[in-house]
This record gives structure tokens, sequence and C-alpha cells, in this order.
């Protein structure tokens, strides 16, 4: 049996549209046997994804994370992003996948706080609770039924593309009003900068006074921009971003947790080791073998 975690790619049904693709939870799990993989458990994706829950309650995995959804709940899930679904008795919903490329099409005609959630989706949470007046449901219906109309295709991809930018835009209009909701500042800006760096750099320094001194500011600066962004220190973040490139490492191949550690730029192995059970409760090997 494999012992790698599932990379989803994107495949689209349609011939008219590229790189987006609109499905039902329903539909999933009925065919979730044909698969190569199960839908239930954690898979990668390499697209991103929008669940719209309509019905029922459950559970959606998210960077191995489980939250709670139900009726009108909205689940982001960005590219990378580690997902798993629960098929529990009478969920039902949509499924809105679309690519990078997709994704980067749109970016001038949906509003820039999407674009921001969907690229740095460890600033927000994945869940959105869509208010019952909200009629986000109908224009999901409606994207839905035109695009598996099999008559009238002309303008169709025009059609499809200004609904996506709908739905975005009213996601949105909810959004504002709840307190995830960020707003464009110079703080956020550096913190951005911050967390580029950190991308970049954080196999080689760890160290919240290095990614300071990058940004040409003090680490009593940088501390109360992360406070400001997302109510946490620098050093809180940057070891969560670590503890997390480490999980989808150690689940994403067969690299043992020795190899990982250097590569994740610890000189001693069994440094890594109590690092990540520091952080997670669970050794490497313990983490890996509950997690495939």
């Amino acid at each position: 049996m494999s012992k790698e975690i599932p990379h989803l790619l994107f495949e689209s049904k349609s011939s008219e549209i590229k790189g987006i693709e609109i499905i039902t939870l329903e539909n999933l799990e009925s065919k979730k046997d044909i698969f190569d993989h199960l839908p239930e458990r954690a898979h990668q994706l390499e697209f991103y994804q929008l669940a719209f829950y309509t019905n029922g309650k459950t559970e959606h995995l998210v960077d191995f994370v489980w939250h709670t959804v139900e009726s009108n709940a909205i689940i982001y899930v960005s590219k990378g992003q580690v997902n798993a679904f629960k098929f529990n008795k009478g969920v039902k919903g949509y499924l809105l996948l679309f690519t990078e490329e997709y994704f980067k099409n749109q970016l001038a005609n949906i509003p820039q706080n999407t674009a921001i959630r969907l690229l740095t989706p460890q600033l927000f949470s994945p869940k959105v609770q869509v208010p019952e007046a909200s009629n986000i449901l109908t224009y999901i219906q409606l994207f839905f039924n035109e695009f598996y109309k099999v008559s009238e295709n002309f303008n169709k991809k025009h059609i499809i593309d200004s609904l996506f930018n709908i739905i975005f835009s009213k996601l949105e209009e909810i959004k504002k009003n709840q307190t995830d909701y960020i707003k464009e500042s110079e703080k956020f800006k550096l913190f951005l900068s911050f967390q580029t760096f950190l991308k970049n750099d954080f196999v080689f320094n760890k160290n919240a006074d290095y990614y300071a001194e990058k940004l040409n500011i003090t680490y009593k600066h940088l501390n109360v921009v992360c406070k400001e962004i997302i109510n946490k220190t620098a050093k809180q973040y940057i070891d969560e971003f670590v503890i997390l490139e480490a999980k989808r490492n150690l689940i994403n191949s067969s690299i043992k947790s020795t190899e990982l550690a250097y590569l994740m730029g610890f000189e001693e192995s069994t440094n890594f080791v109590k690092y990540f059970k520091k952080h997670t409760g669970f050794t490497p090997n313990t983490f890996k073998n509950n997690n495939i």
C-alpha cells in the first residue's frame, strides 16, 4: 500500500471552459469507490476549492484541522492545502474547483480580499457561515445549471466567469462584517513581506530577529505587526509555519523523519523530533502513521 498522501490534480470535464469545474457533494460521495484515493482520507490539492454545504452536519479537514460544518457553511481550500471530507447522512452541497491559472486570470475582476484570502490561507479560518437571508446559493445553483447546460453555448465562458466573480463578491460582502476580514494597511503589507521571506528562508533561519532585520524594522515592531494581523508573536507564527511544512512533508513522501530534519534545517534529528513533539504532542513518525 502507498505510504504517500495523494496529490489531486485538476481534471476538467468541460471541453468549452478550461480551468474551472463544479460538482455536487452527493456526486463525489457516490463515485468515491472508483477513485484512486478516498475523498475521506487526507489528500493535497493542486488547485483551489470552495465547498458550499447546503444540507446536513459534518466535518471538513483543512491542513490537519477538522472544522464542523452545517447548512450554509462554506469552506475555502487553497492550492497546496491538505483536504478531506466526511460524508455523513444527509450531507449535500457543491464543490467549486478552479486552477491557479484560472484564478490568476480572474484577479482583476474579483475583490482584492478574496485574492488575499486564497493566497494567504494561514491568516484566516477556512470556514465562513453564510446567513440564511443570503442569495449566494441561488448564484451557485445558477452556476451549476449554466455549466452543465448542453444547449445555447454561445458566450458560455463569459457567463461562467461573471457568475464566478459575483459569487466571490457576494462572499466578501458577508465577510466584511466578520472579525477575520482584513483591511489593506501598511502593517498588512509588512506582514506579507515577512511571510515571503519566511517561505524562502525558514530552512536556514527560524529566528524572528533575522526576519525583522530583512524587513528593516525592529524585532519589537515585527511583533506588533504580527499581533495586530494574526494575534500571535512573530516566533509563534514561525513555529506554526515550520510545523505545517513538516506535516505536509511527512505525509507527502516516504522520507524518514531523520532525513526530513536536515531538509528542514535542523542539524540534529533529535532536535527536530523534540521541536515537532513540543508543538504537536506527537513524534514525527507517530503523526505520519496517524494521518496516512
